[in-house]
């Protein structure tokens, strides 16, 4: 039944989490609030404007504004930018390319709006990715953890959710596509127990993509 699979980008394509988490700490020190490296790791997959929004009601008591998004999304984007260049992660194109050679459809799904990462991907992983089997943080109201983006990617693939499959590192990615009724695979590439990504309801817990790559073939024909 399976016809799609979806990725998500930010720990699962790239390892890019550990930079993420450095610089939304470093800009939430900046304006105020008290967000860790931790807390971005929990709160991951989220757009910036919800994440943001989650903190400024935390510590501030209110609401975010557009206004405070922009000028702090901007701040973490210089941060992140003056950091090395994100890996891809690890067996991620050995996958990439199994799951081509098997006809199935490749959607990116992921929370980010930066360019300069979505610009990567022709790049490290030619002839895989389609601009219009993507969602990103443009295209989304909501955003993980609400089902929408992975929805919005099934029917940009005109596929129903009994033929998707989902790869996900984050506990809120984890919920999204739970909830949008994907088989949901987290493969944990970064410092949070197993357990937080199984009581999110992922199907599957692997320690690394190379690991979900190395058993490609038997899960396929599952």
């Amino acid at each position: 039944m399976l016809k799609a699979v979806c990725f998500d980008m930010d720990g699962v394509l790239y390892d890019s989490m550990p930079h993420h988490a450095e610089a939304w700490a470093k800009a939430s020190e900046d304006f105020g609030l008290g967000m860790t490296r931790h807390d971005v790791f929990m709160q991951e997959g989220r757009t910036g404007f919800s994440t943001i929004d989650i903190f400024t009601r935390k510590y501030w008591g209110r609401p975010t504004t557009h206004e405070e998004v922009d000028r702090m999304y901007a701040r973490k984007c210089e941060y992140f930018n003056a950091l090395p260049e994100a890996e891809p992660m690890p067996g991620a194109r050995s996958l990439l390319e199994q799951i081509k050679a098997d006809g199935l459809q490749i959607v990116l799904v992921t929370g980010s709006a930066q360019h300069s990462l979505l610009e990567r991907l022709n790049r490290d992983y030619p002839n895989i990715f389609r601009s219009d089997l993507m969602v990103t943080g443009f295209d989304v109201t909501y955003g993980k953890p609400d089902p929408e983006p992975y929805l919005m990617a099934m029917h940009k693939a005109a596929v129903s959710p009994d033929e998707t499959m989902v790869v996900e590192n984050a506990p809120l990615g984890v919920r999204s596509a739970v909830a949008a009724g994907a088989y949901t695979v987290a493969c944990n590439t970064g410092p949070l127990p197993d357990h937080v990504l199984s009581d999110e309801g992922a199907a599957l817990v692997l320690p690394s993509l190379q690991a979900l790559s190395d058993r490609w073939k038997e899960l396929r024909i599952d």
